[in-house]
């Protein structure tokens, strides 16, 4: 049997859950018509949703029609609990559109539409409440049109003439298979329906079951399932608990079978499931196995989360809709430390709570979709945990972004530990949230230590700057790093990481968001004068939509700051007969920045938890460095800076072009020596004019260059450990090691006249300060304990980059690319063992040449003068 996941969803009243009673008891799933205002709906389960009369959690019911295996998933109507809906779509093959007859397409059902179209699923739309006497077709299958697209057809006059021209007009294939044949096929509608290319509409009443089968034969009709593969794959879309506490989750299988004892893997655990539920209504059955294109809820899971894909399957994007209140949680008689992991429970169980813990305020805040949630919040809490809490007065949850582009640097260098990551932090595209990516090469820093990077940009919540709001719609790039060889570990990225995203928050131009309602507001035409007003004085825009039988529409969208208590308001002016419908629309600029920033009174640089500045180290001892002098102490080069340079010297200049210009008098003398070498001495010629004449060229004098003292520095127990001979040495007897290098060393300097400078580690030599000793013409240093040769190295070579010619020898890879980018030039051990081999050899032959010479000298004395000379000498000895 084919296998099909169908969801329902539709705007608050639209008598979603009546139609799915009604699809229900068509197929024979059920035998009695249940309905919200008798409390005995199918699926509405929960003593809150029987209470309220609205569907809070979603759910599901497992029916049959035809050869079809339908799964029907039936979702929230009303807008705080809109996070809900939307898991839901990760999961759904089709979906059916409730719209209410009566009110028409109002701005939830756009929001609505607006998220099927961006999970790209194919849509059935079914148009209830036909029965109501506002209800007008014709009306509102031009409104549909109107709002949702053209695509949308009426299938209630399937197989006529003029059903197969609109359907021709909206798919080219269906166009020349009715111009060829005169009529269309199944397979092509079913084609056009699951590319979201037509959208049939149903038109009809569930309560009175009119429509509804004709609705439920079209399903059947001209849906195609899907196809899945062999290898295992799963989408994890909800997490909830049953009456016993076990923590249940839902997922749907895309691939490959589900056994019970399987064990799963997933972002950092690997668990086994003990049992396998298949859900319809609050009832389940527990089966052995789940097939691909089933929809089931598990045990055994504890750290799986909503939107997680297993196997084959990709994890799925963040949440669209997002939480835009936010209230202080006070429990009565319990501490706020034993409430919190409760909370957490529940938030792992909804998508649409975040909770948060202020440690410096020492509260716990919920952040919601809106006040309805706070009621249903408030009920959960103490149905499950047996704990009354209050809330607090709802504050608006602001987001700050970023208007140009920056580069942040963070640089973690306590003792012993080592990491700089350096990010570009550039503003995005209203809505996209924050986008993170890598362009740094590998040369220069690792892979893994990039993957970590990454990984540690995305773990966090960051804070802005100007209120500690989460930050949005930005995006951050890591374009540099530097790692230790021997002192950095992963919380070092870790801190540098995010020490760089604040001190280039810090540097950049801020920007204060606040979260937006899109609304439409129904009321008198006679008072839309007055709601137009009042809009304007919320900072909203508006404009009248519709205009009819005395009532107006006016659309347009506010600050939720504003707007969201004007339901009251409206109600009393208009003595009950305007209505507010307002929607989430996204985050735009706060319309009063100043004033929220002073209330809120931030302070970014007495945040604890998240430091501006940067540590590092000098001199065995660690200190902090402001955000706005961090780059001054920095030990890679900026890449802002370097792609400035790129972009203002495009093609660089070579030492061939960096002659002295020619003068306008010897070019003149080319020109009469070449050109003008013809003309004869009687000639009438005038010179013409020249460049000369009409500039005043000043004779380019080239700077002589002005040669700086050399030196040589070595890092002493890299170059040991990297020369054999050495390296077998000093497993016996270090100090002899280091005694030869400073030999060898010494007679290189002899021939080269370099400054060597020869570092060893103090972790070898016990000091409590630098020393350095002047070992015959070359100085040894022993750095002070716990600081590092390649720390001395550093900064010796970028405080004196700029006074002497200075190379490094060393094979340390991190150690090089810092010294490449103070300027300096490099030897490598092996480079610099060649080196001194050369010296020693120009050493062995002119020590030959110059026995040469005395042998060749004393050959040529006569024997007198040699007799002479001994006995002076003997004579010196007396």
């Amino acid at each position: 049997m084919e296998k099909i996941v169908l969801g329902i969803l539709a705007h608050v009243d639209a008598g979603k859950t009546t139609l799915s009673e009604s699809l229900l008891y068509l197929s024979g799933k059920i035998d009695k018509l249940g309905r919200v205002d008798n409390k005995d709906a199918y699926l509405d389960t929960f003593e809150l949703e029987k209470a309220r009369g609205i569907t809070i959690f979603s759910k599901q019911a497992v029916f049959e029609t035809g050869n079809t295996q339908i799964t029907l998933l039936d979702t929230p109507g009303h807008v705080d609990f809109s996070a809900e809906m939307e898991r839901t779509l990760q999961v759904l093959d089709y979906a059916i559109l409730v719209i209410n007859g009566a009110d028409g397409v109002q701005s939830h059902t756009e929001t609505l539409w607006k998220l099927l179209e961006i999970y790209e699923i194919p849509v059935f739309l079914f148009i209830n409440k036909m029965d109501h006497i506002a209800s007008d077709k014709k009306r509102l299958l031009k409104e549909i049109t109107q709002k949702l697209g053209d695509k949308c057809i009426d299938f209630g006059q399937a197989d006529m003439e003029a059903f197969f021209e609109q359907l021709s007009m909206c798919d080219e294939a269906i166009m020349e298979s009715y111009l060829e044949a005169g009529n269309v096929k199944t397979e092509q509608i079913q084609a056009a329906i699951k590319n979201q290319r037509v959208f049939p509409c149903f038109f009809g009443s569930a309560l009175k079951l009119e429509g509804v089968k004709e609705l439920l034969q079209g399903i059947e009709k001209y849906t195609i399932p899907p196809c899945y593969g062999s290898e295992f794959g799963a989408k994890i879309f909800k997490i909830s608990r049953d009456e016993q506490g076990n923590r249940l989750t839902h997922m749907k299988l895309t691939g490959g079978v589900l056994k019970v004892r399987d064990t799963l893997k997933g972002d950092g655990w690997e668990e086994k499931i003990n049992q396998i539920r298949i859900y319809s209504g609050n009832k389940f059955e527990a089966v052995a196995q789940a097939e691909p294109g089933c929809v089931c809820a598990v045990t055994g899971l504890t750290k799986a989360r909503s939107g997680e894909g297993l196997g084959s399957q990709k994890h799925s994007t963040l949440p669209i809709l997002e939480p835009v209140l936010s209230y202080q949680v006070i429990p009565d008689g319990m501490d706020l430390r034993l409430l919190l992991p409760k909370l957490r429970e529940i938030e792992d169980e909804e998508p649409e709570l975040r909770i948060e813990w202020n440690e410096q305020l020492q509260e716990i805040h919920a952040q919601v979709m809106g006040e309805v949630q706070i009621e249903v919040l408030q009920s959960m809490i103490k149905e499950r945990f047996g704990v009354e809490v209050t809330f607090g007065e709802g504050k608006t949850v602001y987001k700050e972004t970023i208007a140009n582009t920056v580069e942040g640097v963070g640089h973690f260098e306590p003792l012993r530990h080592y990491a700089e990551v350096h990010l570009l932090l550039e503003p995005a595209q209203p809505g996209s949230g924050l986008q993170f990516g890598t362009i740094c090469s590998e040369d220069i820093l690792g892979k893994s230590w990039q993957r970590l990077v990454l990984s540690h940009l995305k773990e966090k919540n960051h804070k802005g700057v100007l209120t500690g709001s989460a930050i949005t719609d930005m995006k951050i790039t890591l374009v540099s790093g530097k790692a230790h060889n021997k002192h950095t570990d992963g919380g070092d990225f870790r801190e540098a990481t995010y020490r760089a995203v604040r001190q280039g928050l810090k540097e950049a131009q801020s920007v204060l968001l606040e979260p937006y309602y899109s609304f439409t507001i129904e009321l008198p035409e006679k008072m839309v004068g007055r709601a137009m007003t009042d809009i304007e004085r919320m900072y909203g825009r508006c404009e009248i939509t519709k205009s009819s039988d005395g009532i107006a529409v006016l659309e347009g969208s506010a600050p939720v700051a504003t707007i969201r208590n004007y339901q009251a308001e409206l109600a009393s002016y208009t003595k009950g007969q305007g209505r507010l419908f307002c929607t989430f629309m996204g985050y735009d600029l706060c319309h009063n920045e100043d004033e929220v920033i002073e209330n809120m009174g931030y302070d970014s640089e007495r945040d604890v938890e998240n430091p501006t500045g940067s540590v590092f180290c000098a001199g065995g001892e660690s200190f902090l460095v402001s955000w706005d002098e961090v780059k001054n102490y920095m030990h890679l080069e900026s890449y802002l800076k370097q792609r400035e340079a790129l972009s203002d010297n495009p093609v660089q200049k070579t030492k061939a072009f960096e002659e002295k210009y020619i003068t306008p008098d010897e070019v003149e003398k080319i020109f009469n020596q070449t050109f003008f070498a013809n003309k004869g001495k009687h000639s009438t010629w005038h010179r013409p004019k020249t460049a000369k004449d009409y500039y005043d060229f000043k004779k380019y004098v080239q700077k002589p260059h002005e040669p700086k003292e050399k030196y040589l520095l070595v890092d002493g127990y890299n170059i040991i450990h990297a020369w054999q001979e050495l390296k077998e040495l000093a497993k016996d007897n270090i100090e002899g090691a280091r005694m030869k290098l400073i030999d060898i060393l010494s007679n290189y300097q002899g021939v080269k006249k370099y400054h060597v400078i020869v570092v060893f580690d103090a972790y070898r030599v016990e000091r409590s300060v630098e020393d350095i000793i002047s070992y015959g013409n070359l100085h040894v240093v022993y750095t002070k304990e716990a600081q590092t040769a390649d720390q001395y190295i550093e900064r010796f070579s970028y405080d004196n980059r700029k006074k002497y010619d200075i190379t490094v020898a060393t094979s340390d890879g991190a150690q090089q690319m810092i010294i490449r980018g103070a300027g300096c030039a490099l030897l490598s051990a092996r480079e610099l063992k060649l080196e001194v081999e050369k010296v020693n050899e120009l050493i062995d032959h002119q020590s030959k040449q110059q026995n040469q010479k005395d042998i060749s000298i004393s050959a040529s004395l006569s024997s007198k003068t040699k007799s002479q000379i001994e006995g002076l000498v003997k004579k010196l000895d007396k």
